[in-house]
């Protein structure tokens, strides 16, 4: 079994969650030993009455900056569309100078289209919207990578740049890693090895991330970056226990069916069915889990996985 693999915890404010949860969890992440806390980028539940609301995830991202001291912060992921390319460059650069340089940016082209008509945010096709997310990641590394007193010029067919001074930069250098996911087969994998330090596929059988992974390795090694230059991940719905009674109340709790989540998730069951099921993507070149928590309430969970599941890995 592999011995490196790295645990993130990963949630979803938009089903529900204060600033209040967010940071209880991101504090007992950092205490547990899991080495980044991330959350969604999202405004719409996409199921329940999403009380008492989303909050805008840089805005909580900068609030547990400062609130924590070592845990890595990021976003899985932020979405092309909602943002202008150059604000966001501050906004990110300024939350990893706020972090001590703990910050990495994961960014996609946004696919809810519910969430956009909800609060005004417009919603091109998936190729607009690719074609936007490309320039976001030449305009966003642009302006962090052009040396100070030099000025950064871009013309695009969506975004144009005029002598911008690419300020302020960012704590880590060159810039905050950055973080591509999804399971394109052509223009997702050359954009990971064109701007990406990770590529991460969500919620995905075992061989669906073994095919992802190993065109995002082909398009790295094209690219002429080094092969171990990539980190590969994966995301799983958590839902562990001690035994079938306690996964099922943690299921239960998330509104989901343990065997329909035990059918499509490496991260539900004991600690010996997740380590064993771990394995097997880990022999598919996955170096870092995201543990997606639904219930923000329950910290023991995390508990226990950190005490009982991760030990079976090392």
């Amino acid at each position: 079994m592999s011995s490196s693999l790295d645990f993130r915890v990963f949630v979803e404010p938009q089903q529900g969650a204060t600033y209040g949860d967010q940071l209880a969890v991101a504090r007992a992440a950092e205490k547990l030993g899991y080495s980044a806390f991330f959350r969604s980028d999202h405004y719409l539940a996409m199921s329940g009455d999403g009380q008492p609301g989303p909050t805008d995830s840089w805005v909580t991202l900068a609030g547990i900056a400062r609130e924590t001291s070592t845990i890595r912060l990021g976003t899985m992921v932020t979405s092309a569309t909602f943002r202008y390319p150059g604000p966001l460059a501050v906004s990110v650069a300024q939350v990893d100078e706020m972090s001590g340089g703990r910050v990495e940016f994961g960014i996609g082209a946004g696919w809810f289209e519910a969430e956009h008509q909800a609060y005004a945010i417009p919603f091109p096709s998936l190729r607009e919207r690719f074609d936007r997310l490309t320039e976001q990641l030449e305009i966003i590394t642009g302006l962090w990578t052009t040396p100070r007193g030099q000025t950064f010029d871009y013309s695009g067919d969506h975004y144009t740049v005029v002598e911008s001074p690419g300020l302020p930069k960012p704590a880590q250098t060159p810039h905050p890693p950055i973080i591509v996911g999804g399971q394109g087969a052509k223009r997702t994998p050359a954009l990971a090895a064109k701007f990406a330090a990770e590529f991460n596929v969500p919620f995905v059988p075992l061989e669906t991330a073994k095919t992802q992974f190993e065109r995002v390795a082909a398009a790295v090694s094209e690219a002429g970056r080094s092969a171990d230059s990539m980190t590969y991940s994966a995301a799983f719905v958590l839902c562990a226990g001690r035994d079938d009674a306690e996964i099922a109340r943690r299921a239960a709790a998330i509104g989901r069916e343990v065997d329909e989540l035990r059918s499509n998730s490496a991260t539900v069951g004991t600690p010996a069915e997740i380590a064993d099921k771990l394995s097997t993507f880990s022999e598919a070149r996955m170096q870092r889990v995201y543990l997606q928590v639904l219930d923000m309430s329950d910290l023991e969970h995390l508990e226990f996985f950190a005490g009982e599941v991760i030990p079976q890995l090392r």
